[in-house]
């Protein structure tokens, strides 16, 4: 496995490399230091591949194509740390995330198989006239494209097309729900299976208990890198602070000090972070920012959602998430106390949203999960 130490690019396969290394495969992980206790905690052998993405101080730029070009610097200097690793122990597969460019280009010089694991919804027929063509339309875009080009003619990779090599994969898993991936219906799913949110058995890593006091719980996380929020999270202390029957979880990162917040109403514990899966399999409402792995969990767990984007997807997974009739959204600058308080009663008390929310939690479990994840790379293994 070839990865990006973001956290929510390596979290959402790790049940899938500790389900492989339980079955007796040897598995390494080319991954950053940063992300060594998460790797390692599988059994896989983290194999040091050092990056230069910024996602230690989460200093991403606004701008498309410099985001872009970050990914792409990250991948030049990855692929000598990569030849150096495998130039003498080369994988009989290569897995790969969505950001780790680089170990396509080492798979190609080798001459192996290879398969993505894509964190998010992948690229469906017609992508590029709907996404794709906009960006190359961008400031900057042309000269991002002729160092690709470049980077391409002199790795050794035999795919030279841009478009190509970071378009579509020959073979990919899509580690969400089939109901948040875009035109699913134009999906090829030839070379891309659904698999659902791959976690282990159990709801998840970490211990919470349920007040035996609590008619109702409610989780508000904003997960791992767009936590830097404080405003938001003193309108959600107003809004659901002393609401009757609410205990409620705020998870509010590391980039936010708890001294920011002012009083802590006593129904609401505040943490730097929580076992999110474990406390949602207790919930009855979820305020999330909307990211894939959110998403996926909320509807694994049957909530109901309060979708608060803040960055990349989150907008387009929020209005799906809408869509699917089981979320409301409501963007940062309009979440106030009253509409926040307003839109929670609103959620909880619509019988759609309910039932929706329970077929879709019953289809996201059926599409097989880790499990099925691992049978299918053992296939191509084989």
């Amino acid at each position: 496995m070839v990865g990006i130490p973001a956290v929510s690019h390596v979290r959402p396969s790790l049940e899938i490399i500790r389900e492989l290394v339980a079955r007796g495969h040897r598995v390494t992980y080319a991954n950053d230091p940063a992300v060594a206790d998460l790797i390692t905690a599988t059994g896989a052998e983290l194999l040091t591949c050092t990056s230069v993405l910024p996602v230690a101080d989460n200093n991403w730029p606004d701008d498309p194509i410099a985001a872009m070009g970050l990914f792409l610097d990250n991948a030049i200097q990855a692929l000598p740390q990569l030849h150096a690793a495998y130039h003498h122990d080369p994988a009989d597969l290569y897995l790969y995330d969505i950001g780790a460019y680089a170990a396509r280009a080492l798979a190609e010089t080798q001459d192996r198989p290879l398969m993505q694991l894509s964190p998010t919804f992948v690229a469906w027929d017609g992508y590029d006239r709907d996404v794709a063509a906009h960006l190359r339309q961008l400031p900057g875009a042309d000269a991002y494209r002729a160092k690709f080009a470049r980077w391409l003619a002199d790795c050794g990779a035999s795919t030279t097309d841009v478009d190509a090599f970071s378009g579509r994969p020959s073979r990919a898993l899509a580690l969400i729900t089939r109901a948040m991936q875009p035109h699913a219906d134009r999906v090829d799913t030839d070379t891309v299976t659904f698999v659902g949110p791959c976690f282990d058995a159990a709801a998840g890593t970490g211990s919470w208990t349920r007040p035996a006091d609590a008619e109702n719980v409610l989780l508000i996380s904003l997960g791992s890198a767009y936590t830097r929020q404080p405003e938001f999270y003193r309108q959600c202390l107003t809004a659901y602070g002393n609401l009757p029957g609410w205990h409620v979880v705020l998870q509010i990162g590391k980039y936010t000090d708890p001294q920011e917040l002012g009083d802590i109403p006593p129904n609401v514990e505040v943490h730097s972070w929580v076992p999110q899966r474990t406390i949602l399999e207790q919930a009855d409402a979820f305020v999330t920012h909307a990211g894939m792995g959110g998403c996926g969990e909320g509807l694994l767990a049957g909530v109901p959602m309060i979708a608060v984007p803040q960055a990349a997807d989150q907008f387009m997974n929020a209005d799906r998430l809408v869509e699917l009739g089981v979320a409301r959204r409501i963007d940062t600058a309009e979440a106030t106390a009253e509409t926040l308080r307003a839109t929670l009663n609103d959620l909880v008390t619509d019988a759609d949203v309910t039932r929706r929310s329970a077929l879709l939690r019953a289809r996201a479990r059926a599409e097989g999960g880790t499990p099925h994840a691992a049978d299918l790379i053992e296939n191509m293994l084989a």
